[in-house]
């Protein structure tokens, strides 16, 4: 009753917004995958020519999304009348004040049919993106279709938008596009917006150009890790083209653009390992990208672990099992799994491969082994993906970084999260017991 009641207001105070500051547009970033990543890319590019709000942390909730497209903090007592009161008042003070933004961009999540439905209520997206339409939460949508049906709603209810034909079948879901106004992005694709690949380096990243409709040819060097990473930034390209920027806008824009902490990050480990930090979640598409950028690798080793991938529903055994037979034992030394679904169907499947499979419960107690590995398979490249909840590879991770100073660069560090992972360590410990 409170949160319909929170949430309701909240609507209001956006509607109201928007009515107040009609010269702000808003962009929607919407997808199975990437959805951050991309929204920080085109924030970034963006800051070049506009003043850009866009809230780095997962806001993209019925209450979260709100706050972040008023740039107002989530209080910390949530269930606090007196917290929501002073929201309210500060929600009053921007709609009141003269535009300090002119462009928003925002994260738009999706948990289950219908939520696409309940953002578009009360927002009017001058620009959407659609990132992909693959495989996620399918507890709650149970087909593609569905799935297909909600992202793109999206892309169907703004002036224009923006779709990445990598991980958006044409064909196949041609039939639920109604926007006339479409602009395509993408590699595998033929695309109005593409990115040619001329070199790649693990300090510098990708070299090579963008292929765009209003400036040609862009030179760029992107500094990205995994070609499947270089898509929210050519979302972002597509984007500062379509919105009037310059070619020199552009550039310097992407000089500034790195990996959002948790997506495909490369860090030094112990024992002269590279880490690719991939922890902040995982569905059946990103793992698949992740590998195959792994066993790109040049390295004297190569280990994958790799945590749960939640909320597949009725799928979970069929989706694991598929990345359990993507484990190819002539390019991986170690394949660890951590949680009881890949436990169950990703570890059968490599070990039939001829994989060198261990298992564990949970990160913690994955940690010695981890780093028994990597003292034996010295300068290994290791891939950590794995989904949020109840996984939290970063908490592996974190033991095996060569430097401690690089905390800082990891996913879910704040006090908030921390509490939150202590505890549900020490649930997982008090169960062994």
């Amino acid at each position: 009753m409170f949160k319909s009641y929170v949430q309701k207001k909240l609507e209001e105070y956006v509607r109201r917004y928007f009515a107040a500051h009609p010269n702000v547009k808003l962009i929607g970033v919407a997808g199975s995958v990437g959805k951050t990543s991309t929204k920080a890319a085109i924030a970034e590019i963006l800051t070049e020519g506009f003043r850009v709000r866009m809230e780095l942390k997962n806001y993209n909730t019925e209450i979260s999304a709100p706050m972040a497209i008023l740039g107002i903090d989530m209080p910390e007592k949530v269930r606090s009348f007196w917290a929501w009161r002073k929201v309210f008042k500060i929600a009053k003070q921007r709609i009141a004040t003269p535009d300090d933004v002119d462009i928003i961009v925002q994260e738009l999540g999706t948990d289950r049919v219908g939520d696409m439905a309940n953002f578009m209520r009360y927002l009017k997206l001058d620009v959407a993106i659609v990132t992909g339409v693959t495989a996620e939460h399918m507890e709650q949508f149970v087909t593609l279709e569905n799935v297909a049906k909600e992202e793109l709603m999206a892309a169907n209810m703004a002036e224009i938008a923006f779709i990445n034909r990598d991980d958006v079948d044409g064909e196949a879901f041609a039939g639920l596009l109604t926007n006339q106004n479409i602009v395509t992005y993408g590699n595998n694709d033929p695309a109005q917006y593409s990115f040619m690949v001329e070199d790649f380096d693990f300090e510098k990243g990708y070299t090579g150009v963008f292929k765009t409709v209003e400036l040609g040819d862009i030179p760029a060097t992107v500094r990205v890790f995994g070609e499947h990473s270089l898509r929210p930034v050519l979302a972002a390209v597509a984007v500062g083209c379509k919105m009037g920027m310059s070619r020199e806008q552009i550039q310097n824009g992407l000089l500034r653009t790195r990996p959002v902490a948790g997506r495909m990050n490369v860090l030094k480990g112990l024992a002269g390992s590279m880490i690719i930090d991939d922890t902040y979640n995982s569905s059946p598409a990103a793992m698949s990208a992740a590998l195959k950028t792994l066993y790109e690798v040049s390295a004297p080793s190569r280990i994958a672990v790799i945590g749960d991938m939640n909320e597949m529903g009725a799928e979970s055994a069929a989706e694991h099992e598929k990345i359990g037979k993507m484990c190819d034992p002539a390019l991986l030394s170690w394949v660890i799994t951590v949680g009881a679904e890949a436990e169950k169907y990703l570890a059968p499947a490599a070990q039939t491969r001829g994989c060198q499979v261990r298992s564990f419960k949970d990160a913690v107690s994955a940690v010695p082994f981890i780093m028994g590995v990597l003292e034996r398979e010295y300068g290994a490249a290791v891939l950590f993906k794995g989904s949020q909840g109840g996984i939290y590879l970063e908490e592996i991770v974190k033991d095996v970084l060569h430097s401690s100073s690089d905390v800082v660069d990891l996913v879910r560090q704040s006090p908030a999260w921390m509490q939150e992972k202590r505890e549900f360590f020490a649930k997982v410990q008090e169960s062994d017991e």
